[in-house]
């Protein structure tokens, strides 16, 4: 027989457990906050033009796909044209 894994079931929160206030929160926020490695200028620009030019060669192959495809398909069902 082969052993089935199943994730165990979440646990239900005691009563006796407090919840998160809104001031230590905010706390461990700017905590994890801190912990963050922020890019440099440079690196900001590249990454910026870097996606910019994905976005751009994207677009233009849906653009050209669609063309293709709508012209195909006038072509096929004998559409107006």
């Amino acid at each position: 027989m082969s052993e089935s894994t199943t994730a165990p079931a979440p646990k239900k929160r005691d009563r006796s457990e407090k919840r998160t206030g809104p001031f230590l929160f905010y706390r461990q926020v700017v905590a994890e906050l801190r912990k963050v490695v922020w890019p440099t200028q440079q690196q900001l620009t590249t990454y910026f033009i870097v996606v910019l030019a994905f976005v751009l060669v994207m677009m233009a192959i849906v653009t050209l796909l669609d063309l293709g495809l709508g012209k195909l398909f006038f072509v096929i069902f004998g559409g107006r044209g």
